[in-house]
């Protein structure tokens, strides 16, 4: 269906995740929110106020679905989870590992460390692009002429961003622009995008 008409959709990320261990979380169970994760949220909250919101979608994890309660309780729309924009996939989930050339020096990481490009690491890049990419799909059809905000995680939302501004997708990661309870939104005229912002909040 071709949309007409002004679209935004809002990618927010989650806030800071309690992770004292300093692991690898990925998709495993029991990262929620800190208190101040908890504070950043409401921060998001505070900056979509406002919006003519039509939709609001979040990754099921726990520390996304988190970030999502006072978007929804601002916005009075419930929170729809979708699988789509989840955490990437990671094959040293569970494990404390500096993501750097330091970590070559482990043979244990050799095999999952072997292809930035891909990543070895975990779920291909264009696959991440793929579903984030449909997920941005309904949801500017569901919020036609409106809003919609999806909450994810820094690697989709900055997978995205990359599509969309022409870049390769394998980049460095300490480069990303993807803070904490940041908000990226993509603005469509119809069916083309015709802008991309970013604020942290």
């Amino acid at each position: 269906m071709q949309l007409t008409g002004q679209t935004r959709v809002h990618l927010v990320r989650h806030g800071e995740v309690d992770n004292p261990g300093k692991v690898i979380y990925e998709r495993l169970p029991g990262f929620p929110l800190t208190p101040s994760g908890h504070r950043m949220a409401e921060a998001a909250a505070a900056a979509l106020d406002g919006i003519d919101v039509a939709h609001l979608a979040a990754s099921p994890l726990e520390r996304t679905m988190q970030t999502a309660a006072p978007i929804s309780a601002t916005l009075r729309v419930p929170v729809t989870p979708d699988e789509r924009l989840v955490e990437a996939r990671h094959r040293l989930a569970g494990r404390r590992v500096d993501m750097s050339l330091r970590a070559l020096a482990n043979p244990a990481h050799w095999l999952a460390l072997h292809n930035p490009f891909r990543p070895s690491w975990g779920e291909p890049y264009t696959e991440v692009r793929t579903r984030m990419l449909a997920a941005i799909d309904d949801a500017r059809t569901v919020a036609a002429g409106r809003d919609a905000v999806l909450v994810s995680h820094q690697l989709p939302i900055w997978i995205l961003r990359r599509h969309w501004q022409g870049g390769r997708l394998w980049h460095d990661p300490r480069r990303r622009q993807c803070a904490l309870a940041s908000i990226t939104t993509l603005h469509f005229t119809g069916d083309e995008l015709t802008d991309l912002t970013y604020r942290e909040t």
